[in-house]
């Protein structure tokens, strides 16, 4: 069970012994706030997240407002690990760069992991057009795409700022999907090869042939040891707590250590590149 599910259920759990606590069954409490019986039912098992206005209702109608601060303060830690990314993304996709830019700003070791695309920070802006054009068609976001495009490459100012540690660990499979038109895709792999050599970045690739000990179950990015962000299709998950970030390092560190660089990693590239234009 992931950190998320767990705050939903632990807040759910406590907005169930307040219906108890005031004698109401599931049923009478939902036709006193007019919802269906299945709402509560669905937020107390954690099945469905309460809205702000859900848990004012729901301590109001319960004889509980005095709880309302301290639960609506529970769904504020709930919508920070888990925001959804049409939320995140409702102003278009050069704001949430934006975000991106303060947080990789402030943070003096970045550590990232990706199993199926070119990191943001490494990508050419032909490339980034591509991913961030499939975001604004999956999400049905404003059209944005061109400022999109001038955020992410500003984003990439961080790989040249001195005293910074930028580790990338990515795995053949992001070399080889076509994600893109072919002139793209090549541009960006020639790209790759030359952040190979820069003394600033570290780039890893792990190979096909790569005995694994850790599964790549999915991308994720490391700020400090403060926090972890995981992107999934529909949301953004941030973990914050000491025990996850950990994890998170020592998955991490398993997966670079399987990881070619250098001239190897220039290598592992260079065949991706002549087999994609042969």
């Amino acid at each position: 069970m992931t950190r998320v599910q767990e705050a939903r259920e632990g807040l759910g759990r406590e907005l169930r012994e307040a219906r108890k606590g005031s004698g109401y069954t599931g049923t009478a409490l939902a036709e006193l706030l007019g919802w269906p019986q299945s709402k509560v039912s669905k937020i107390e098992t954690g099945r469905q997240t309460p809205t702000r206005e859900d848990i004012l209702a729901w301590t109001q109608a319960t004889g509980r407002a005095g709880e309302a601060e301290r639960l609506l303060a529970r769904l504020d830690v709930l919508e920070t690990m888990y925001a959804e990314w049409r939320r995140q993304l409702g102003a278009g996709t050069s704001a949430r760069q934006r975000q991106s830019i303060s947080l990789e700003a402030a943070a003096k070791h970045i550590r990232a992991f990706e199993t199926t695309v070119i990191p943001g920070l490494l990508q050419t802006p032909d490339y980034a057009r591509h991913r961030l054009a499939q975001s604004i068609e999956r999400h049905g976001l404003p059209n944005d795409v061109d400022e999109g495009v001038r955020v992410r490459m500003q984003r990439q100012e961080v790989l040249y700022r001195p005293g910074k540690r930028l580790h990338f660990v990515l795995t053949e499979a992001a070399l080889r999907y076509r994600l893109c038109p072919v002139e793209v895709m090549a541009g960006q792999l020639d790209r790759l090869v030359s952040l190979c050599a820069m003394r600033t970045v570290h780039v890893g690739v792990i190979g096909f042939d790569a005995e694994l000990t850790e599964s790549p179950k999915h991308g994720f990015w490391i700020f400090d040891d403060k926090r972890v962000l995981v992107e999934t299709i529909g949301a953004e998950l941030t973990l914050t707590q000491p025990q996850e970030i950990a994890l998170y390092g020592r998955v991490f560190d398993k997966l670079a250590a399987t990881a070619s660089y250098g001239a190897a990693a220039r290598k592992l590239i260079t065949c991706a590149l002549d087999d994609l234009t042969r």
